[in-house]
C-alpha cells in the first residue's frame, strides 16, 4: 500500500494516471506532450507508477504504451478511484 500511496503523491503522476485510467493504451510521446514534460521526466515517474502495479507497459518498436493494470486488485483501484476524483472535484472549485 505504501508503494501505492508514494506514487499517487505526485501531481505530475496523478495527471498521468488519469489520463490512463481512463483506458486505451498511451505511449510516453503522448504523455509528455499533454502534461509537458521531459521525455526522462515522464519515464521516471511512469517506472514509479509500473513498480506501484498501478499500469503495465509494452514496447512497441520505439515506444513504451502504458495501460491500466487490470490486474489490480478492486478494493485498492477504489483508492485510486477516490483520489482521482478528489482531485477533479478540487480542481473545478479552484478554476
Amino acid at each position: 500500500m505504501q508503494q501505492i500511496l508514494t506514487a499517487l503523491c505526485d501531481p505530475t503522476r496523478r495527471a498521468a494516471l488519469a489520463i490512463i485510467w481512463g483506458g486505451g493504451e498511451h505511449c510516453v510521446c503522448e504523455l509528455m506532450a499533454r502534461l509537458d514534460a521531459s521525455q526522462s521526466r515522464m519515464s521516471r515517474h511512469m517506472k514509479v507508477l509500473r513498480e506501484a502495479a498501478l499500469v503495465l507497459d509494452r514496447r512497441d518498436a520505439q515506444w513504451v504504451r502504458f495501460r491500466r493494470n487490470p490486474q489490480f486488485a478492486p478494493e485498492l483501484s477504489a483508492v485510486v478511484d477516490a483520489v482521482l476524483a478528489a482531485e477533479r472535484t478540487l480542481d473545478k472549485e479552484i478554476a
